[in-house]
């Protein structure tokens, strides 16, 4: 791949001009837009690697487009706001974002977040292109993880996970009732020291959500208060 295509939305001339040089600077392809109404016709028409998304604009807010885009697309999208309450957080990462900056932030922290998030969703698109004959599949009772193609069943139906929610789960599954806890999932996923473990409890509901039959009933995906999570060893 030449170039990412890198999508920025946001309101603030300032802001977005700003990110636009940065991220060019590091010879990404941008894309702009003021509102999520432009962002949405972007990414129809563009092929789009990620986006960077702030939360409060005017027409349609990030909340809302990011719950369009994510009826199709899987590319990771880092939340930008001037908020820092955890609730917002919380909103953004339930809806779909991968990562959230709090303005005002440097503009090494976001590229930061940006290269991290890019390396993931390109080892994502590799395994989509590999061979079959060297599937590796993960199954617990009737949940199943092809970790060649990336793709996940449940009782033979397909179910789509993001990319960081297909590694959580994978990693639960390589070891069927061993308990993880929070800072340990973060760290073997995100490959960086466990900062905002809150994020784990997210992505965790939104799997859980995903594969089970009764969410608030898991089979599969259990949590073990005040230790951490597992997934529940069942045979097929």
């Amino acid at each position: 791949m030449e170039s990412y295509h890198v999508l920025v939305v946001e309101d603030d001339k300032e802001i977005l001009d700003g990110i636009g040089i940065y991220l060019k600077n590091q010879g990404y392809t941008v894309y702009k837009a003021s509102n999520g109404k432009e962002g949405l016709k972007i990414i129809e028409t563009e092929e789009i690697h990620l986006a960077i998304v702030d939360i409060m604009m005017p027409e349609m807010d990030g909340i809302t487009m990011v719950i369009r885009l994510r009826e199709r697309h899987d590319f990771p999208v880092i939340f930008l706001s001037a908020k820092s309450e955890e609730i917002d957080k919380i909103t953004g990462l339930n809806i779909g974002a991968d990562d959230y900056v709090t303005k005002p932030f440097t503009p090494m922290e976001l590229l930061a977040r940006v290269n991290s998030q890019l390396r993931r969703y390109a080892k994502y698109l590799e395994a989509l292109k590999g061979p079959a004959s060297n599937e590796e599949v993960l199954c617990v009772g009737g949940l199943e993880l092809n970790q060649t193609t990336m793709q996940t069943f449940v009782d033979g139906g397909p179910v789509k996970l993001t990319p960081l929610e297909f590694k959580i789960l994978a990693l639960l599954m390589k070891s069927p009732g061993r308990v993880f806890s929070a800072e340990e999932i973060y760290e073997r996923v995100w490959n960086e020291r466990a900062v905002a473990t809150d994020t784990i409890m997210v992505h965790i509901r939104r799997i859980r959500e995903k594969i089970e039959f009764n969410p608030k009933n898991p089979k599969y995906l259990k949590v073990v208060w005040g230790v951490g999570y597992k997934i529940e060893p069942i045979k097929q």
